[in-house]
């Protein structure tokens, strides 16, 4: 089949380009990056060069395929930027995506939406994926739409890593024995591959995890892995978080989400919809991730 995979060779996007390849399909990978272009080809991919604001790059790419596996991604500096609303910036992207699958006939779609989309309100940063959704929901009934909903990325947790160096603790406006769940993004690649070579039919939602654990577990495995057994989870008040994220420089309106987002996993309210459809756990758990983590945490 001809897939049409967005997200450049991202944690998600790469292997998942190189999963397909391997089982025989032809991928075009989308890139805004020119310097990206030897790596696609060299796993046996074509790029195509542009960028999620170009609807007419978009509608010319998206043509001819079999399936586009679309996702809104923008730089990992934005949460930074004063000058981004980051969650009206996504669902733009959400748009354009919607006119080039109009414009190009695509007629099966795999979106990368996440954990909190079923929540209108109350989901902090999450909230662009709801509204993601319901955009793409207004397409035909004649397009096909999987909706993949991850629920926290493993990754994120390098953001834990100053706090540690610094004070020899992870602090978060949320924490405790509850177990929560998060997932590897080699596990999302490997559902997105599954989910492409099953039949599409309507509107579907899938939600990815590999690992339910607790806030305290993942400070005992990451204390493991970096050889700090003294490793502490702290819980801290949202005001206090809030004023932490904003004094190391993020968007204020940015970081007002990201805490909302914690309370609301806090509260399990983000999580009530995965426990009704709860997934087959992934095979890479904590414990695999930490010795990523310990490498680059012996890096910095």
């Amino acid at each position: 089949m001809k897939i049409i995979v967005t997200g450049s060779l991202g944690n998600i996007s790469k292997p998942l380009t190189i999963e397909l390849i391997e089982k025989g399909h032809d991928v075009t990978v989308i890139s805004s990056s020119p310097e990206r272009i030897s790596e696609i080809e060299s796993l046996g991919a074509k790029a195509a060069i542009g960028t999620m604001e170009d609807v007419d790059f978009l509608t010319e790419t998206f043509t001819g395929a079999d399936i586009v596996y679309a996702m809104e991604a923008l730089n990992a500096g934005v949460f930074f930027d004063h000058n981004i609303d980051f969650i009206q910036a996504n669902i733009q992207i959400a748009k354009n995506y919607k006119e080039a699958i109009e414009r190009s006939g695509v007629k099966n779609i795999i979106h990368l939406s996440s954990i909190g989309a079923h929540m209108e309100s109350g989901n902090g940063i999450l909230k662009f994926h709801h509204e993601a959704e319901k955009v793409l929901n207004e397409l035909p009934e004649n397009v096909s739409i999987k909706f993949m909903r991850p629920v926290g990325f493993y990754y994120n947790m390098f953001a834990f890593i100053p706090t540690i160096k610094s004070q020899n603790a992870i602090i978060q406006n949320y924490g405790g024995d509850d177990r929560e769940p998060w997932v590897s993004t080699i596990d999302i690649a490997s559902a997105i591959a599954e989910e492409i070579e099953k039949p599409f039919n309507g509107r579907e939602i899938r939600y990815i995890a590999s690992e339910e654990i607790s806030p305290n577990e993942i400070a005992e495995t990451l204390g493991e892995a970096i050889e700090k057994s003294d490793l502490k989870w702290i819980t801290i008040s949202d005001e206090d978080l809030l004023d932490n994220l904003i004094k190391v420089g993020m968007n204020p309106e940015t970081a007002k989400g990201y805490v909302e987002m914690n309370i609301a996993r806090r509260s399990s309210v983000l999580y009530e919809d995965y426990f009704k459809n709860r997934p087959v756990l992934g095979k890479t758990k904590v414990k695999d991730f930490a010795k990523d983590f310990a490498k680059v945490y012996q890096n910095e």
